[in-house]
C-alpha cells in the first residue's frame, strides 16, 4: 500500500503536502521540510497519520503552527490535511513581496488535488497592514479566488481593512 519503508513515512507525508503551497516563494517547494510534534500515530490501515502536542512545520518561508495535524491519504496519496488549534497558524512569504501572508484559524483545512485552502473559525488573512476577517475563509489557488463569509458557505459578516497607500 505504501511506496516508502515506515521509517521514512514522516518526512515523505510532510513533503507531500507542502509540495503545492498556497502562498509561496517559489523556491520553498525545494527546501527541506521539518517537523517537530510531541508524539506522530502513523496509521498505515487506515491511511491516516495524526502528529500532535505543538506541531511546527517549516519548509523554505513556510510556518505553520497548530496542537494536532492529521493527513488522509487515498491510496498512496495525502490529499488532505487538517491542523487544529487556538487557533491554527500559517505565514509564508510569496514570490517578489517583502512581508509574508499570514492566516489563522481554529481549524485550517489544505486539499491537495484541488489545492484548496479553508480557514474556519474566527479566520483571518492578513499581509502588510491588510486584514480579512471572517468564519471562514476559501482560497482557490487553481481560480485565484478567495470566498468569505457567506459566499464561502459562512455565516459571520466579512470584515476588511486595507492600509491608505494600497488604495491609491
Amino acid at each position: 500500500m505504501w511506496p516508502v519503508k515506515p521509517r521514512l513515512l514522516p518526512a515523505f507525508i510532510v513533503t507531500m503536502i507542502l509540495t503545492s503551497p498556497c502562498f509561496a516563494l517559489s523556491s520553498d517547494k525545494d527546501a527541506p521540510v521539518e517537523l517537530e510534534a510531541d508524539s506522530a500515530d502513523i496509521n498505515q490501515k487506515t491511511g491516516t497519520t495524526v502528529y500532535q502536542g505543538q506541531v511546527r512545520i517549516t519548509q523554505g518561508s513556510m510556518i505553520l503552527t497548530a496542537d494536532k495535524v492529521v493527513i488522509e491519504y487515498q491510496g498512496s496519496k495525502a490529499h488532505k490535511f487538517t491542523a487544529t488549534g487556538a487557533p491554527a497558524r500559517f505565514q509564508q512569504l510569496p514570490d517578489n513581496e517583502d512581508t509574508p501572508v499570514k492566516g489563522k484559524g481554529q481549524t485550517i483545512v489544505y486539499l491537495i488535488k484541488s489545492e484548496e485552502l479553508v480557514l474556519m473559525g474566527e479566520a483571518e488573512l492578513q499581509q502588510a497592514g491588510d486584514r480579512f476577517t471572517s468564519d471562514k475563509i476559501v482560497y482557490d489557488r487553481v481560480q485565484a479566488r478567495l470566498k468569505a463569509g457567506a459566499a464561502a458557505k459562512g455565516s459571520e459578516r466579512v470584515r476588511v481593512t486595507i492600509q491608505p497607500e494600497k488604495l491609491r
